[in-house]
């Protein structure tokens, strides 16, 4: 008979205890890591959770409103929950397996658990995955909410958003201004041939999807007839790629001169003032409609975590040649990998593909 001695470190067979603020909660950075960890279990099971986001309601008593809010919180969540600083004025609270309309009231039970005299939080619920709409929830008190199924729910996307490396947008500032300047000219060459050819406007306005699903608005050269997008539902049975893109090779809707802007991708020139204003990249997801982005499959979404881009890997193989969910697997892998070799190497790439037009239609 023997015996076991303890001389193997614990940590084989106990996980090492977590290191939180001196007020029990988690680091920014370590409820980024939990928030990252619950979509890949989500994404994998398909088990919800929501999240619950606190914001002090008067600034004045910030620091007293989060210090109550931490102690509340360390007796009232269950031990599957986690909560944590966002930033210094946000607390953020994982509820794993929960439904919103249970979110909300573990938010009510909270702020009414506020000693009278300190002012209760206010609170955003959030559900992942939901209904995208790519617009935030608004703040509310949830002790003045009385029917739980009228509170609003916001999209997860913008706590999973990338901040932007300082080299990355350096280059699209210098790419932009440079771009602008040089091709100068072809607008105008581009502006005139518009107008002598189609009645309308020159400049093709659209709301796209941008980082985090935030809307911005995307400018390109109009290269339809006025009023296209009201013939889109006429035309959707000639609809000839697959998921929620729309794209026909031979679009009735295009005018002569929009062929040619789309072949050689000319279009797309204007939107480096976009680049320029920080709504998009030289070199990132192309950003979609928001119609679009709201039919995409949920693991689809992650396309959103980085600013979209002029151009991308999709750009460089194929563009409307490839499946949609190719498309989507290839803006992830850029997404995963992105690096200042990498945007370099698009860049060049791009140049044959444009000259060539491959893909283009």
């Amino acid at each position: 008979m023997f015996h076991l001695t303890s001389t193997l470190p614990s940590g084989l067979f106990f996980r090492r205890r977590r290191e939180v603020s001196p007020d029990g909660l988690l680091t920014p950075q370590q409820m980024r890591r939990m928030l990252e960890r619950e979509r890949a279990r989500t994404d994998r099971t398909g088990d919800p959770f929501s999240f619950l986001v606190f914001t002090p309601a008067d600034p004045k008593n910030a620091p007293r409103t989060m210090a109550q809010l931490a102690k509340i919180l360390r007796r009232r969540l269950r031990m599957t929950d986690e909560a944590g600083r966002l930033d210094r004025r946000r607390i953020g609270v994982m509820l794993p397996s929960t439904s919103t309309e249970d979110a909300w009231k573990v938010a009510k039970d909270v702020c009414t658990l506020f000693p009278p005299g300190c002012p209760p939080p206010l609170c955003r619920v959030y559900r992942y995955p939901g209904d995208w709409s790519g617009e935030e929830a608004t703040t509310e008190n949830p002790t003045k909410r009385p029917h739980e199924r009228e509170q609003p729910v916001g999209a997860m996307e913008t706590f999973f958003v990338r901040s932007m490396p300082l080299w990355k947008r350096g280059m699209d500032m210098l790419g932009a201004s440079i771009g602008l300047m040089l091709c100068a000219p072809v607008f105008v060459a581009v502006a005139a041939a518009i107008k002598l050819t189609s009645p309308g406007p020159v400049f093709f306005a659209q709301t796209r999807s941008g980082l985090g699903g935030r809307r911005f608005t995307l400018y390109k050269f109009r290269s339809m007839h006025v009023g296209a997008d009201t013939l889109k539902e006429t035309l959707r049975e000639q609809n000839e790629h697959d998921g929620p893109a729309f794209k026909i090779r031979k679009d009735p809707r295009v005018t002569p001169v929009g062929r040619f802007l789309r072949k050689t991708s000319l279009d797309e020139l204007p939107q480096l003032w976009n680049v320029l204003r920080g709504e998009m990249s030289l070199v990132g997801p192309r950003p979609l409609v928001c119609e679009e982005i709201a039919q995409c499959q949920v693991w689809q979404l992650r396309r959103l975590d980085v600013t979209p881009g002029l151009t991308c890997i999709w750009q460089i193989r194929g563009r409307s040649t490839v499946s949609f969910t190719d498309w989507i697997r290839m803006d992830l892998q850029y997404v995963q990998n992105q690096s200042l070799a990498g945007d370099l190497k698009l860049l060049v790439q791009t140049v044959p593909a444009v000259v060539f037009g491959r893909g283009a239609s």
